[in-house]
């Protein structure tokens, strides 16, 4: 399929030390489209006059939401919990909600975790389509996505077609290996957390790995899970602000 260029985005956790309004003007300032908003420290999940005056001062600086990032890990966190969540994120103006395919590895879960987390997404996904948000899996090691071919796996036993998942790149994988992996699950992609790390989690610019990077945006133009393909900065070097600006630009070189 053919797609336009994807959104450019910030994820709050970035800035988790800066308030609502120092993230959306750092975002503003950096030319960046959308906001994706954390449970963490913006958006606490429940917390309905936050999750308003947030959407109102998301619309006010011209951004979009682009999502509501939980932490609420299907299979493991009190179910009750999803509807503190799924309020928040209506509230919010969020399309999308990013969960955890709970909390243990592929090679480490046993069939029944694997088992509770499928069901309660499904169970989350139902409650969430009926009021026009669909939700996608954090790809993070140490959860049942982590892996371009575990990703598939689950989302194909959860078989919902609201169901997605986000992208980033593996820790301590080399370019060429992450790309055959993006290319694999591209199909069900919904978003893409953008961030330089190596080795390990050293913290780079998005110029040191222009290769991955540029190869990702080339990608996303003619893939992807439909709607609007998100690329969100996270964790940039020494989680300054200042440097934002020059990170987006990077981002947006590199989608020419």
């Amino acid at each position: 399929m053919n797609r336009v260029s994807p959104r450019l985005g910030l994820c709050s956790v970035t800035l988790r030390h800066l308030d609502v309004a120092g993230v959306l003007g750092a975002a503003v300032e950096a030319g960046l489209e959308c906001v994706e908003w954390g449970a963490d420290v913006h958006v606490p999940a429940g917390d309905e006059a936050v999750a308003v005056r947030v959407r109102g001062a998301t619309e006010e600086a011209g951004l979009a939401v682009a999502s509501y990032g939980s932490y609420y890990r299907a299979g493991c966190t009190d179910p009750a919990e999803f509807d503190g969540v799924l309020r928040s994120a209506v509230l919010l103006g969020a399309p999308r909600i990013r969960i955890w395919a709970g909390a243990t590895g592929t090679e480490e879960a046993s069939p029944e975790e694997r088992a509770a987390v499928v069901e309660d997404t499904r169970r989350a996904a139902e409650l969430a389509a009926d009021v026009g948000v669909y939700l996608a899996y954090e790809f993070h090691r140490n959860t049942l996505t982590d892996g371009a071919d575990r990703v598939l796996r689950l989302l194909e036993e959860v078989g919902r077609p609201d169901v997605l998942t986000y992208w980033q790149p593996p820790l301590d994988v080399a370019d060429s290996d992450a790309l055959l992996g993006l290319d694999a699950v591209i199909d069900g992609v919904a978003a893409v957390h953008a961030f330089s790390w190596w080795p390990g989690t050293t913290r780079r610019p998005l110029s040191a790995r222009s290769e991955l990077w540029g190869g990702v945006l080339g990608r996303l133009r003619v893939g992807g899970g439909g709607g609007p393909m998100d690329v969100l900065l996270e964790f940039v070097p020494g989680d300054d602000e200042g440097i934002l600006a020059r990170e987006a630009r990077t981002l947006r070189g590199l989608g020419e």
